[in-house]
């Protein structure tokens, strides 16, 4: 079963952080990625950009409007994902409790339903 690992933290706080501590970060999730994709584990993965240059879109009688940055005001933002593969909850739960930034922010664990695309 394929799991959605949804990376949630605070921009701000990376950004607090000294470039040698932002460098130790990157180095940590370049090794949880290599750890997963050498696994098996890894199905794909992004880092999203920063909040300031996302756009929620939605349409009402017709209607389209477009607004700045996300749906609602958060003090933890989505920056990233990891799609994995997984036999049990637990197993993913166990890859996500890996994922670096879950020392200040929060993984989201949700499994994917598969759908057949045209």
């Amino acid at each position: 079963m394929q799991y959605l690992l949804l990376i949630y933290g605070s921009e701000a706080h990376f950004g607090q952080l000294g470039k040698a501590e932002q460098k130790k970060i990157d180095q940590e999730y370049g090794a949880y990625t290599k750890s997963i994709a050498d696994s098996g584990h890894l199905r794909g993965g992004n880092e999203l950009d920063v909040v300031a240059k996302a756009a929620t879109v939605r349409v009402r009688n017709g209607k389209k409007a477009v607004t700045d940055g996300p749906f609602a005001e958060t003090k933890e933002q989505l920056g990233g994902y990891y799609l994995v593969e997984a036999k049990y909850r637990d197993e993913a739960l166990a890859l996500a409790a890996r994922i670096p930034s879950v020392r200040w922010g929060a993984i989201e664990v949700r499994p994917i339903i598969p759908h057949e695309m045209p």
